[in-house]
Parts: structure tokens; C-alpha cells; sequence
């Protein structure tokens, strides 16, 4: 343990190790004691398998939602006609339900499907999920080398998503088009057979990392539950830094589809109001390449976040007011729920025209579209509206409506795009959410 200037203990930690003949050293975060770690990698080939996660929030129609025909060649219903050009590619899940306690409004979905255990109430309409999320127990397992393990975008003006690391550690997502232009694209970024200008101190950054990990080794027994995990999170940051550095040194991958696009032009809000669906446009254009460039291989998509009242254009009152307000039946929510089918057709079709090799970028993804509650006004989790998107390789079936006769539990179709990307998960879930089965009829 190191000593504070009086010398006195302190709970401030370094890693330290050996470089060049020269000691070296990276701070940790504070510990309570003086864990251990985890670094799942997946076999990667020439096109790898990626997982998408499309959201929107409020919820849907349900009487408009779900389709009268079942099986392969069904007829879309009236919410899902956006999606014509894509339907060969869907599985539409119809009937499940999230089986978890229903007690935070738009927050109990989210967290049960994504974390398959209920959310943590914060009081004020705020939730944290009690572990972690679908997109990031597949970003540790699918994610872990390339540049980015896992990329969260918004579409919503100030959109954060719910991609939670653990409790209390969200992954913000990112709604300013420049700023994730420049985060992907920008003077870092090299497209296959372009040449850069790598920066000759990268070599001694990643040299350092190097170097304190046996320290980080050594330390990792003597630490208590707690700390392990503090650890843990801190050395991830260490990893994914390492890979970064790595990524910008090398040669990019021979992917043929990836270019370096151009600068997004400006999306401005008219009369107040954000233009969602070009927005959505701009933001799927960014994440497509970045899939196709292979800098991140888990993307997830915040159309819109639970619990929203964004002003959408043509509407009289924020989205989640006209959920509860509007009487009738409700066609302004029907066309907020439009706009959000016609943006995630946009993103499986911009996926779907990438070609990799005899197949297409959608076909080497799973793609899960959700959202926080069925039916908004009463917050129902049951008839939870669930697609799935491409085959993930040949792993998944796509082009049919299955739907459950006993409210099944939802928490079967997580537990099956896990294992469709090769992750060996026994089961998903507790209690009530907790399974072990994977949807045989999502199965290829």
C-alpha cells in the first residue's frame, strides 16, 4: 500500500513495472483493501458475427403491432408496413412477456429484457440495472479486439440509452453527429490500404500498459470482493486502451466495404423540434461503416429513449404525454411509432447493402429491436414487442412470425442471440426472468 506525504497509509494504488530499465508506473482507482479478471475473446474470422440493438421508447399499439398470420410469408401489420423491403430478413416475436416486477414505469422493461433481473429504483424516475446488459456481456465476449469494444449512438437530442457495464455504470450514448464522426473517423482513422501517419508515442503508451500488468497480477489475490470489481473495471479501461493503440498502429482490416465517409452535414431542429428521422439517417450511416470497418463489432442504437417526450414533428404534445393523453385510438402515437419502424428499416437496409463476401453485413449480424413497454399507457410488459434481424451467420431463422399462446418468457430470445454469436451462456436471467432454453423456433 502506498503512504500518503505524511506517512501514513493510503488507499491509492500503483501498477509498476519495468521498461527499458526504467521504472514505470499507472495509478489505480482507490481501494478499500489490498480480484481477479476475466478476458473472454471470440474466434473471429474473415466476417465476423455482430450484435445490434435497436430501441425506441414508449412503446407501441399493440392491436396495431401484432399480425394476424403466423409463420413464414405473413402479412405486416399497420406499425410494422415500414419494414416491407426488410421483412425477409426479421423474425417477429409476438406474445412474450418480461417476467419480472412491474414497478418503475419504463424502466422495468428495459432492465428485465436487457439484464433478465428487475431494475434498481433511484427514485425520480431514475434506474440503474442490477447487472449488466445484453450489449456489454457481448461486448466482453464479441468485442474485445477491436477498437471499440462496444459503440452506443443516440438519435434522440441528449439520448443516453440504458447500456449498462454494471450497476451504476451506464455507457452514455452518443448523439452529436460531428462528435461521433470525429470519434470514428476522424485523423486516427485509416481505411484499408490508406496510409497514416502513426504517432511514435503510441509505441511507448502501449509499452507502459505492458508493463504494470504483472504488478496488476501480483496485487489482484490481496484484494477483497469490492475492490476486485473496482479493479477489474480499471484494467478493462487499460485493455481497451491497449487494443485502441493497437488498432491505430496496425493496418486496418481488409474489409472491401469499408471507406472513410464523408462529414455529416448538420441535422437543425425546425420550429423547436428535432428531425428525427433525419437524424436517424445520419446516425445509422456512421454506425453502418463503423460495423463494416470492423472498429466495433456491438452496436447499440437509442432511436429514442423510455420515458421520452420528444416533440416529434406534426405532433401536438411530447411523445410519453400523448401515450396517456390522447384519446381515441391515438393516431399521433401510431405515426411516432411509424417514424421509429421506418429508422430501424433504414439501418437493416443501409446493413443489408454492404456486401461481405457472398453474403451482407445484416447477414453476418443479430439485431434486436425492442422497447420499454407494450402498451404505453398502462406500462404493460406482456405482448412485448420483440424482432429480430439478420442470421447472424446462418445461426438464426429470419422471414416468420412466431407467437407465444402462453405469454413466454422474453428472456428466451436474450439467451438465444448469445449463444447464436457464440457465447457459451447456461441460462439468463433470476427468479421469475430466469430460463435456460433458448427459442428453438429462432434457431437455425
Amino acid at each position: 500500500m502506498s503512504r500518503s506525504s505524511s506517512g501514513l497509509p493510503t488507499r491509492r494504488r500503483f501498477l509498476r513495472g519495468l521498461l527499458a530499465g526504467s521504472a514505470v508506473s499507472v495509478a489505480l482507482p482507490p481501494l478499500l483493501s489490498l480480484s481477479g479478471r476475466s478476458d473472454a475473446r471470440a474466434a473471429t474470422d474473415a466476417f465476423p458475427r455482430r450484435f445490434g440493438l435497436f430501441f425506441w421508447g414508449n412503446g407501441i399499439l399493440p392491436e396495431r403491432w401484432v399480425p394476424e398470420q403466423e409463420g413464414p410469408g405473413f402479412a405486416l401489420s399497420d406499425q410494422l408496413a415500414p419494414l416491407a423491403d426488410v421483412a425477409p430478413h426479421l423474425a417477429l416475436l409476438t406474445g412474450f412477456q418480461v417476467k419480472v416486477p412491474n414497478r418503475v414505469a419504463h424502466g422495468s422493461g428495459p432492465a428485465g429484457l436487457l439484464s433478465g433481473m428487475p431494475a434498481v429504483d433511484l427514485g425520480d424516475n431514475r434506474i440503474t440495472f442490477a447487472g449488466p446488459s445484453l450489449d456489454q456481456v457481448l461486448a466482453d465476449a464479441i468485442g474485445r479486439d477491436t477498437r471499440y469494444r462496444s459503440l452506443e449512438v443516440a438519435v434522440q437530442p441528449g439520448g443516453q440509452g440504458r447500456s449498462y457495464r454494471g450497476p451504476n455504470l451506464p455507457n452514455p450514448a452518443e448523439s452529436d453527429p460531428a462528435t461521433l464522426f470525429e470519434r470514428l473517423f476522424g485523423p486516427s482513422f485509416r481505411a484499408p490500404g490508406e496510409d497514416g501517419v502513426v504517432d511514435p508515442r503510441l509505441a511507448l503508451r502501449r509499452s507502459v500498459l505492458d508493463a504494470v500488468l504483472q504488478d496488476a497480477a501480483e496485487l489482484s489475490p490481496r484484494l477483497g470482493s469490492e475492490d476486485r470489481v473496482r479493479l477489474e473495471q480499471h484494467l478493462d479501461g487499460v485493455r481497451e486502451l491497449e487494443v485502441r493503440i493497437a488498432r491505430l498502429a496496425e493496418d486496418p482490416p481488409q474489409l472491401d466495404a469499408c471507406v472513410r465517409p464523408d462529414p455529416p452535414a448538420a441535422v437543425p431542429d425546425v420550429d423547436g423540434r428535432p428531425q428525427m428521422s433525419e437524424h436517424a439517417r445520419v446516425m445509422a450511416d456512421l454506425s453502418v461503416m463503423a460495423l463494416a470497418c470492423d472498429q466495433t463489432r456491438v452496436l447499440s442504437y437509442w432511436f429514442s429513449d423510455p420515458l421520452n417526450d420528444v416533440l416529434f414533428p406534426g405532433t401536438t404534445a411530447g411523445h410519453h404525454q400523448l401515450t396517456h393523453d390522447e384519446p381515441g385510438d391515438q393516431p399521433q402515437v401510431h405515426e411516432i411509432v411509424l417514424e421509429g419502424m421506418q429508422a430501424l428499416a433504414y439501418l437493416l437496409g443501409r446493413l443489408r447493402d454492404v456486401p461481405e463476401g457472398d453474403a451482407t453485413l445484416l447477414d453476418h449480424c443479430a439485431v434486436l429491436a425492442t422497447t420499454d413497454v407494450s402498451y404505453g399507457r398502462t406500462h404493460q410488459l406482456d405482448e412485448f414487442p420483440l424482432i429480430v434481424a439478420g442470421s447472424a451467420g446462418g445461426r438464426l431463422r429470419t422471414g416468420f412470425h412466431h407467437r407465444s399462446a402462453s405469454s413466454d418468457n422474453a428472456g428466451r430470445v436474450p439467451l438465444t442471440l448469445l449463444r447464436a454469436l457464440d457465447v457459451p451462456a447456461a441460462d439468463w436471467g433470476v427468479d421469475d426472468a430466469w430460463t435456460d432454453k433458448g427459442l428453438g423456433e429462432l434457431e437455425a
